[in-house]
């Protein structure tokens, strides 16, 4: 694998970084840096499912690469420990090793828990860094950690000692010059590396459109500290649970104003736990209260800290919201305040949340305006610092969405950067970096990963279609009875399930016979093969994929709508009676496919539809008045009937006719001993 060093157009060597999440997008970053047989990961994070993934709780990239190419991965690096940078480690622990992963204190606390949980503590080695601290991985790659700050405590920049030069991976940063913690941005080491030369630029784009610099984390605690002395009930906040400087803020602000605190979430429980074991967060211990004992102190003196400021419906203000939360209610006095902004696509989760809530009497404090949140990503001037301290010669923006990675490259040009030295890339391109080239080589591999809720079960790209299909047009679902001899033996049941459709129940029935009688003229030879037994060997998957994509055709071209359609085969033994079909069925001027062995062109029906048929029964949610499930007589039977009245009436005794006219009104499901063909006698004859 070694010819991996070598550039795309070229014998050149060269390093190649391939970014496998975190491009045109937010959330699971995930960077893989290559030279010669070494592999390195830089953070594998996870992001949050889209309104269109049904039942899907974590998405996460594509890693087919680094799983075919896992016996040269030498190690990873975690800058910080948000769920977007560690939250995929666990599962890719579960599909293959990664020898050992350095990173800080905070976030490889975090990460063992969820290593444990997923119970693959044993396939890797956790090694703490601190700032300044140089790790090797493999034989190519030496890593420094820079501190930098963050809303999340513990965060580092990397600054990437490789053979074609020095590469600076800023993570996510900003520049707060009054941090929580009092861990300053180390700027002058990047200004060393910025002297030294640097050879490219890897930088957090998110806040790329953003004019002016981010606001410090310290900011909010003002406005926080007036809607919480303000208060004349309770006081709910909700903001990310790894963000420690906020959270610490607000545990301070609830010991000034003299409130307990009862914390709701798991991870809101977790990350407050592993904070306080390592000193990041210090609180005294009669400051909290567990909390189903926190309807026992007054409101006035309550604080509830929880999770779901991003909507989630498993969260804990989010159940609250809906009545759903075993201890708390809301009550009319109480002041919930969101202390976070909405990631981008959960939007109308969080706003359908507070409106919620508003309608159960709260007090909502959210938005801008409030000064109650700010972000932990740079703005333009923030990235302008960056692009001044480090001086690189090739710029890369990553970590944001497409129009984010275009303002910033504007940004770096603004600072010097030349166009050609500026990549915009996508999550599977491959850069291509030697000490005086730039270039984008041959991609690899890329996508997403679904898990449900167990985060065991990946979701693929069917049974998401499936669950889009259920949820957008329904699901219409076939019963066939065919026997070995390759014969409909009882016409076709067919249930329809959330499926808004214009056709009337007996034109449902006539589209499934035809095309279940179809299949069985024109593919039954090919889904059929006599081994010399007693009864043929028949692909019955086959005839049922048949069905259903013959279906699934036609509805879509006669009424605009493509709902799931499930068809099960009921065999029956060869030998059974035929059922003959409808007389009355449409001409299907399909031709028979050439070369295939099918039973001849033109209508399936040419061979079968001699006599008058039973159509076939449409299973409905209506009753048919005699408590079995069934379709009232179409308007065409009852127009046949009227005509026949009048004509036999002519030359007929009055009790034939009335005869005549009741058999041809008769319900259109007839009720048959079990087993047995249904008929009726025409009423022609």
């Amino acid at each position: 694998m070694a010819n991996n060093a070598r550039s795309s157009k070229g014998q050149e060597p060269c390093l190649r970084v391939i970014p496998l999440g975190g491009l045109h997008e937010i959330g699971k970053n995930t960077c893989v840096f290559e030279y010669g047989d070494d592999l390195m990961l830089v953070d594998a994070g996870l992001a949050f499912p889209s309104d269109g993934m049904h039942g899907v709780n974590v998405v996460l990239p594509d890693t087919s690469f680094l799983r075919e190419n896992q016996k040269r991965i030498r190690g990873m690096i975690v800058t910080h420990g948000h769920e977007d940078h560690i939250g995929g480690i666990a599962h890719h622990l579960k599909h293959f090793n990664i020898p050992v992963i350095y990173g800080p204190r905070l976030a490889l606390s975090m990460l063992t828990g969820k290593m444990d949980e997923a119970g693959v503590r044993d396939r890797t080695t956790l090694q703490t860094v601190g700032p300044r601290d140089v790790v090797k991985v493999g034989q190519h790659f030496s890593v420094e950690f820079i501190r930098n700050t963050h809303s999340m405590a513990d965060s580092f920049t990397l600054a990437i000692s490789t053979p074609v030069g020095t590469v600076i991976f800023t993570g996510d940063f900003k520049f707060d010059h009054t941090p929580v913690d009092g861990e300053n941005f180390d700027m002058a080491r990047l200004a060393h590396h910025g002297e030294k030369g640097v050879l490219c630029l890897f930088s957090d784009s998110t806040n790329s459109e953003v004019p002016g610099f981010c606001p410090p984390e310290r900011s909010v605690f003002p406005n926080l500290d007036r809607h919480i002395a303000n208060a004349e009930g309770r006081v709910i906040v909700t903001t990310f649970a790894s963000s420690i400087h906020r959270v610490s803020m607000i545990l301070e602000l609830a010991l000034k104003n003299g409130r307990k605190v009862g914390l709701l979430g798991r991870s809101m429980l977790n990350v407050i736990a592993k904070a306080r074991e390592l000193g990041y967060m210090r609180a005294p211990d009669e400051l909290f209260v567990p909390i189903k004992q926190i309807n026992d102190v007054p409101d006035r003196e309550t604080l509830l800290l929880m999770t779901g400021s991003q909507g989630e419906p498993l969260a804990a203000l989010s159940r609250i919201s809906r009545g759903e939360h075993p201890q708390v209610r809301v009550k009319t006095t109480d002041t919930i305040i969101f202390s976070a902004s909405p990631i981008p696509g959960n939007t109308i989760s969080v706003v359908n949340t507070i409106d919620k809530l508003m309608m159960l009497g709260a007090k909502v404090v959210y938005g801008k305006g409030e000064g109650i949140h700010v972000s932990g990503h740079g703005f333009q001037e923030d990235q302008k610092l960056m692009l001044a301290l480090t001086r690189p010669k090739f710029f890369v923006p990553v970590h944001g969405e497409h129009r984010m990675l275009v303002q910033h490259s504007k940004t770096g040009h603004s600072m010097g950067v030349p166009v050609d030295n500026t990549l915009i890339i996508d999550n599977g391109d491959v850069v291509e970096l030697t000490p005086d080239s730039l270039r984008k080589g041959n991609a690899v591999k890329a996508g997403i990963e679904l898990l449900d809720q167990s985060r065991n079960g990946i979701v693929d790209a069917r049974v998401l279609k499936e669950r889009q299909q259920l949820a957008e047009d329904g699901v219409v679902t076939i019963l066939a009875a065919i026997s070995t001899d390759g014969a409909m033996v009882a016409p076709p049941r067919v249930n329809l399930r959330g499926v808004v459709t214009t056709a009337d129940a007996r034109k449902m029935s006539l589209w499934t016979e035809r095309e279940v009688t179809w299949v069985l003229e024109n593919r039954w030879k090919q889904l059929c093969r006599n081994t010399g037994e007693k009864a043929p060997e028949v692909d019955w998957m086959g005839v049922q994929r048949e069905v259903e994509v013959g279906l699934g055709r036609r509805m879509r071209r006669e009424l605009q709508v493509e709902p799931l359609i499930l068809c099960l085969v009921q065999p029956a033994p060869g030998g059974t009676p035929v059922y003959k079909g409808r007389a009355d069925a449409e001409p299907d001027d399909r031709p028979a496919p050439r070369g295939r062995g099918g039973r001849g062109g033109g209508s399936p029906y040419g061979r079968r539809n001699g006599g008058g048929g039973t159509p076939a029964p449409v299973r409905t949610n209506q009753g048919n008045g005699n408590g079995r499930s069934g379709s009232p007589t179409p308007a065409p039977v009852r127009a046949a009937a009227a005509t026949a009245t009048a004509v036999v009436e002519k030359v007929t005794p009055q009790p034939v006719v009335e005869k005549a006219a009741a058999a041809v009104q008769q319900p259109v499901e007839a009720e048959m001993p079990a087993g047995r063909t249904r008929r009726r006698r025409s009423a022609a004859s």
